[in-house]
């Protein structure tokens, strides 16, 4: 177990107090934010990121890139649509999948690369 360093004093420093919650989200915004990461912290729904930061991609490419059920791909692909962090584009009967944004793509991203240097 990590050597945990716990605060010993009584001291409250008002003024740190204050402008933190001077700038705290509001609850509803900080619950949507969990809720963005629960919808990221699956292994599917983020094998399927993966997949979409590479390339935009049909469901049957990431059924056979993922090695799952063009089903299962869809049920997950709805969540992360639901959750606007994939968008889609129809060419004729395909529907193609992406990553809805750059902010999406950096998080991602960032993630990624935090990770890598922990590992290091």
């Amino acid at each position: 177990m990590k050597n945990t360093k716990i605060c010993d004093c009584d001291i409250v420093h008002e003024d740190v107090i204050k402008k933190v919650k001077s700038k705290m989200p509001e609850d509803e915004t900080l619950s949507d934010l969990s809720d963005f990461f629960k919808v990221i912290g699956d292994g599917t729904r983020i094998r399927i990121l993966w997949a979409l930061d590479e390339s935009e991609m049909c469901v049957c490419d990431l059924a056979n890139v993922l090695n799952m059920t063009k089903s299962a791909i869809s049920h997950q692909l709805r969540s992360l649509r639901e959750a606007n962090l994939v968008k889609f584009r129809k060419s004729g009967k395909e529907v193609f999948y992406s990553l809805a944004d750059n902010h999406v793509k950096e998080i991602f991203e960032q993630g990624l690369i935090h990770i890598k240097e922990e590992k290091k």
